[in-house]
């Protein structure tokens, strides 16, 4: 990214970071009854997360000339959800990691059964969010699309069935068109319905929303390309995880099909092709333009 791109992405991340950690603290109490479960779902969600998907939805509510207000809690919410998947993801039965962003993951530290109920916990959460979400600036119509749009995302079509998929790929293989099936639904599906879900409760026309859905299409293969790039040869102290757990378990990913340069060249495709649908938007679109080639060039 050019300098004036890491200045402007710096600054317009803090600022949607900040409002969007507000919102969580207050929907989220540390503190309730019983205890251990109010604990393990406040520290899988304040533990240092970038806030990717809900500041995407942000930035696409702008994008059609929208307000932040409404798009607060639905923003929340598909945090919420990406949380619980993390932790669910984290278990011994399924990727088996004991740390995430430089911290044990939850079930290290309140055993297995309550970061079950976490996770648990989290995704209904977000549906109570939702369905309270600004009544008096969103339209019951509105509020039930994008329920409708983030409940087929998370579930056995999006990213449940694509963390299905991964499981049995482990066991199976998996060529190109599986692998990116498994991207598509599994990271790919909540990144298009934080985009769609900004657009739609602004009631943005449908090439608006077409763009959109292209452009979140992209952006989430690229992140899991990235991911999988990462997982190779990122920097684990950066990453707050270690590198190398994909080929330990023999995992099917970009660089591991079709080698390192190429699954680079293949990230590269898809975030400029991220970047051209957006070709038909002004420059309210510009943040969804610097956060897909961040995504591209991240670190961790």
């Amino acid at each position: 990214m050019m300098q004036d791109d890491d200045l402007f992405l710096k600054a317009y991340l803090e600022d949607r970071q900040n409002i969007v950690e507000e919102a969580l603290q207050r929907y989220l109490p540390e503190d309730g009854f019983p205890s251990d479960i109010y604990k393990a779902v406040h520290y899988s969600v304040f533990n240092g997360g970038k806030r990717i998907r809900p500041i995407l939805c942000l930035a696409a509510a702008e994008a059609v000339g929208g307000d932040l207000v409404p798009a607060i809690p639905v923003a929340c919410a598909l945090e919420l959800i990406h949380s619980y998947s993390l932790i669910h993801d984290d278990l011994p039965s399924m990727d088996n990691d004991d740390f995430r962003r430089g911290k044990p993951t939850c079930h290290k530290v309140f055993g297995e059964n309550m970061a079950i109920l976490a996770g648990d916990a989290l995704l209904t959460e977000a549906f109570v969010l939702l369905s309270r979400a600004e009544k008096v600036m969103l339209s019951a119509e509105r509020r039930l699309a994008i329920i409708q749009e983030i409940a087929n995302a998370a579930g056995i079509n999006g990213m449940v069935g694509g963390q299905a998929l991964d499981v049995i790929s482990e066991k199976t293989g998996a060529d190109e068109t599986i692998l990116q099936d498994i991207h598509r639904r599994k990271t790919g599906a909540l990144i298009v319905a934080a985009v769609k879900s900004g657009a739609v409760m602004f009631n943005a026309g449908k090439d608006k929303i077409q763009a959109l859905t292209e452009y979140g299409m992209h952006v989430g293969l690229a992140f899991q390309i990235a991911d999988d790039i990462l997982n190779v040869e990122g920097d684990s102290r950066l990453m707050g995880k270690g590198t190398g757990s994909d080929a330990a378990r023999n995992k099917m990913t970009y660089p591991s099909l079709m080698g390192l340069q190429q699954a680079k060249e293949k990230l590269n495709q898809h975030v400029e092709a991220a970047v051209t649908s957006l070709a038909d938007f002004d420059e309210r679109a510009m943040p969804l333009i610097v956060i897909a080639r961040y995504i591209r060039d991240r670190k961790s």
